[in-house]
């Protein structure tokens, strides 16, 4: 038997093969649309259940917060920052100049310290000096006492 020679009937109406495959793939595709229709709309159903949140409140924090941005004048930030960037080269061009005179002044008091050094050494030999004087002094005066003794010894009065 094939699908040619293959009669249905119903009702009195004789359905040739051909007739019947084509009106169960009709069949089969009108109800694949209604199935489709039905998974949509019972989407559709799912989606309008839910509830859909108040925007009030979000508008009013929206609004909130708009107005500290104009109240914490943010507009003009970028300029401040600007100010305060260039305020902490300066700062900073600053620092390098003190750290300079801070090394300068270490410097400084190095050379201080050892002029100190050479000052206490030269009051020092001044001191010795001074008491070579003095013993010169002394040894200058017993030394024109003695020819003054030998002068008078050499020539009685």
């Amino acid at each position: 038997m094939n699908l040619a020679e293959t009669e249905l009937s119903i009702g009195g109406v004789k359905f040739k093969g051909i007739y019947i495959v084509i009106l169960v793939s009709l069949a089969t595709t009108i109800g694949s649309f209604v199935w489709t229709a039905s998974s949509l709309y019972s989407r559709l159903e799912s989606v309008e259940s839910r509830a859909i949140p108040q925007v009030a409140p979000i508008e009013e924090k929206i609004g909130l917060i708009e107005q500290q941005l104009k109240d914490n004048d943010i507009a003009s930030l970028s300029a401040k920052l600007a100010t305060l960037g260039t305020n902490l080269i300066t700062i900073s061009s600053q620092q390098e100049r003190l750290l300079e005179i801070t090394t300068s002044v270490s410097k400084l008091e190095k050379d201080i310290e050892t002029m100190r050094a050479i000052v206490a050494k030269a009051e020092l030999v001044v001191e010795d000096v001074n008491k070579i004087k003095s013993n010169w002094d002394t040894a200058k005066t017993e030394y024109d006492d003695i020819w003054r003794a030998l002068d008078a010894l050499a020539m009685p009065l």
